[in-house]
């Protein structure tokens, strides 16, 4: 058996044989090889006995290669580092082609190692980045399951648009360049494969709701798509969703629990990878560096992360923060992009992140927005203009988690649905819910992606994914 880096690094004892396997980062004067195996950040020193190792063998030991290594624990000779390994035998596994391979020990740019995602992982951000998510992701179903949350697997293939909004990526089986016209001259999709219009799912909530109407409390976590024609940094095609439903929870019930659920995981993501978001930190500081000084964070990432475990969030309605907006000083000298100079406005991310990191200093929730510019299944506030939803603010990313109180009355969310355009019969069963024991009930939807770039300090979402998938890239 082989051990592992890490466990070598943190378990190994002096004069201990071990086989170890992995990829080679460096190897300098013929004689020191820095192996890594993904297990850690750290790589561990292997000292070959170049003199007894043949010409042939050392040509082949190369930035990239795979190779395995028997060898005896010695104490290191050399700073950082407290054990490194004497080799006994060098096997090359698998050979990397240093005229060729991509991924050499220098800095290279992160848009260079999009081009070149597959080996993207074996640099030292990226294999960070992915051991954070990684663990994020096991955080995420340690909370729910330690709270009596039960995980539901909702549809990928959908023929309904949670979010109305229309930007879905349409599933077919039809002839695309003949497909079957109806005697209105429109695509048959009664001959398709499900004998109906159907795309890929943009949120599981609808189909979530069902179920916490029945166990009480769920969550989904699982693939969503947007054919949203969007190239900025905080815009995925597909990416991840975490989606928690509660039955007989009301909106400030919802706000305390999405609250407790991100504190525990950032919390929890913090203690079991602080080598890697310390390494981390050290690049986002550096990055800090570059940019113009009023635009430098003013806390380091692991500050940050800290920041908001520590600190109560600031709770706000849309009606107080539109004021803020609209009488600040961002405002008043034409600074934001999007002038706020009425109520009923669609905050866009520059508005969410004054609102966080100038004018609040801290995680802020925004509740009880115009109903105008919500979904249909939000719950309509006594005003009858407002709806019960809720929006969590982060400083660097805007809006990262967002919820409601949804609409438990049968014939307000009838008159909602029409409003809208959905047709009655699509969402029967949604409306069934409504007809037969409906109850007060709550939820919200928080992007993975986004939870991971906050916690990594990267700028741009297409560096915490592993295939990103954009306007006009599909590769991998």
């Amino acid at each position: 058996m082989y051990i592992s880096v890490k466990k070598l690094l943190s378990e190994g004892k002096i004069a201990q044989d071990v086989t170890l396997k992995g990829w080679v980062r460096t190897f300098r004067s013929n004689r020191f090889i820095a192996l890594n195996d993904g297990s850690t950040i750290e790589n561990v020193q292997v000292v070959v006995d170049f003199e007894n190792t043949s010409e042939e063998l050392l040509k082949r030991i190369t930035t990239g290669a795979a190779v395995e290594i028997h060898g005896s624990v010695v104490e290191s000779q050399g700073k950082g580092q407290s054990i490194e390994v004497q080799a006994s035998n060098v096997i090359v596994l698998g050979d990397s082609n240093p005229e060729t391979y991509p991924i050499q020990p220098k800095k290279h740019s992160f848009e260079f190692l999009r081009e070149h995602a597959h080996l993207r992982v074996r640099t030292n951000v990226f294999g960070a980045i992915m051991r954070v998510r990684s663990v994020l992701s096991f955080a995420i179903h340690d909370y729910f399951q330690r709270n009596g949350f039960f995980y539901v697997h909702t549809p990928i293939i959908t023929g309904s648009d949670a979010e109305g909004a229309g930007e879905m990526f349409r599933v077919t089986t039809l002839d695309a360049k003949n497909p079957p016209l109806t005697e209105e001259g429109k695509v048959d999709y009664k001959k398709d494969f499900f004998g109906r219009e159907t795309n890929l799912t943009v949120s599981g909530q609808l189909e979530g709701e069902t179920f916490a109407m029945a166990l009480g409390k769920i969550y989904t976590f699982g693939p969503t798509f947007r054919a949203e024609n969007s190239n900025t940094s905080r815009h995925l095609a597909e990416f991840w969703m975490i989606e928690p439903e509660v039955a007989f929870l009301d909106l400030d019930g919802n706000m305390d629990l999405a609250e407790d659920f991100i504190k525990y995981v950032l919390k929890y993501t913090l203690e079991r990878c602080r080598e890697d978001i310390e390494f981390l930190n050290t690049r986002f500081l550096e990055e800090e560096k570059t940019k113009p000084q009023n635009e430098r964070s003013t806390m380091s990432l692991i500050e940050k992360l800290e920041f908001v475990i520590n600190n109560n969030f600031k709770r706000v309605s849309y009606t107080e923060a539109i004021d803020i907006l609209k009488n600040s000083n961002h405002n008043k000298k034409k600074k934001f992009q999007y002038i706020i100079d009425e109520w009923g406005a669609d905050l866009q991310s520059e508005h969410e992140r004054y609102l966080v990191e100038k004018h609040f200093e801290c995680p802020v929730i925004l509740y009880d927005y115009p109903a105008k510019i919500k979904a249909f299944y939000m719950r309509l506030n006594e005003d009858g203009k407002t709806v019960r939803a809720m929006d969590i603010l982060f400083p660097g990313i805007g809006e990262i988690v967002g919820g409601s109180q949804r609409e438990e009355r049968y014939d307000v969310l009838i008159e909602k649905i029409k409003s809208v355009g959905i047709e009655e019969k699509d969402l029967w069963w949604y409306l069934d819910l409504r007809k037969f024991g409906s109850a007060v009930h709550s939820g919200f939807g928080l992007g993975f992606e986004r939870l991971v770039l906050f916690a990594t300090g990267m700028s741009n979402i297409r560096d915490v994914i592993p295939f990103p998938r954009t306007p006009q890239n599909a590769e991998f």
